[in-house]
């Protein structure tokens, strides 16, 4: 028997330890939920005493510590019955060498360089500007920006990728995108498998990788309307993820390119910020998405 049989139906929303009570703006769920007669409880995935099996729903929110212990978020992932999103997309999703499926199949991606740790040390070219980080990461931690015409930049990238390689890590190289500058990066938010809104994030990276203290770093959020040939690539992005419609929600990061139209640089569908506070109705679309995956998953 089913919780929801038993009752209320219960869903847990996933975070992790730092944020036992979740991110204020998955707080903004809470209300919605109950209207809709949802017994809520926040959890921390790696609490040992939860009883998963007694969720009928169970949707990752703030679990931004998994990185350094990706494999054992995965075990997790994969024993967790009603687990939204599905274990088979967390896995691939958590390790953005996706983005390289994503640009075979068409998808306008950050060109993008991986080394792999098996793979002879990355030498800085002399000239233009990299970002580098890690292909499994989170919150934009341990990412850095290089002059590379500036030799003390180009040390600087060149300890920051063999930092990665002695610890067994992939690295990403990607152009720096200068439209980010002034433009920003757009994005868009779905929610039940239907666009809900957009955010603008403005330029983060100012130089190279800093220690940070937190889950990630600081953010600056405005609402902003997607251009049409935005929505465009994002509807791209999520048509060619396998078992879309198993997603309860997604978040499609974009920046503009070289040439000013949108290239993704990340398809978030794990644990992405749903920045729900900068859209009237937000919270309640969610709530309603979760509700309508119950009574799907009742009948």
């Amino acid at each position: 028997m089913s919780a929801a049989t038993r009752g209320h139906p219960r869903v847990a929303l996933v975070t992790c330890q730092e944020l036992p009570d979740l991110d204020p703006d998955d707080q903004l769920l809470l209300a919605p939920l109950a209207a809709r007669g949802i017994t809520v409880d926040a959890v921390a995935w790696d609490d040992g005493t939860v009883d998963w099996g007694g969720y009928d729903l169970v949707v990752l929110r703030s679990t931004w510590d998994y990185v350094p212990r990706r494999d054992e978020f995965l075990a997790w992932a994969h024993t967790v019955p009603a687990l939204a999103n599905p274990a088979a997309i967390v896995q691939w999703n958590t390790d953005k060498r996706y983005l390289a499926e994503l640009a075979a199949a068409g998808v306008p991606v950050v060109p993008t360089r991986y080394v792999e740790p098996t793979d002879p040390p990355w030498t800085p070219p002399g000239g233009g500007e990299v970002v580098i980080k890690p292909a499994i990461g989170a919150g934009s931690l341990s990412t850095g920006r290089y002059d590379l015409s500036d030799p003390e930049h180009r040390a600087m990238a060149f300890r920051h990728a063999a930092r990665f390689r002695a610890t067994g890590r992939v690295t990403m190289i990607q152009p720096y995108l200068t439209g980010v500058d002034a433009y920003g990066e757009t994005a868009l938010l779905y929610l039940g498998g239907r666009y809900s809104h957009a955010i603008r994030k403005g330029p983060m990276l100012a130089g190279p990788d800093e220690p940070t203290d937190g889950l990630y770093r600081a953010e600056e959020i405005t609402a902003r309307q997607p251009s049409a040939a935005e929505l465009a690539v994002a509807e791209k992005v999520l048509e060619t993820i396998a078992n879309r419609t198993h997603l309860l929600y997604a978040r499609v990061d974009l920046l503009p390119g070289q040439d000013g139209s949108p290239v993704l640089v990340e398809v978030e569908l794990t644990e992405p910020s749903l920045f729900l506070g900068y859209a009237p109705g937000a919270a309640a679309t969610f709530a309603d998405a979760i509700a309508a995956r119950l009574s799907v998953r009742r009948t």
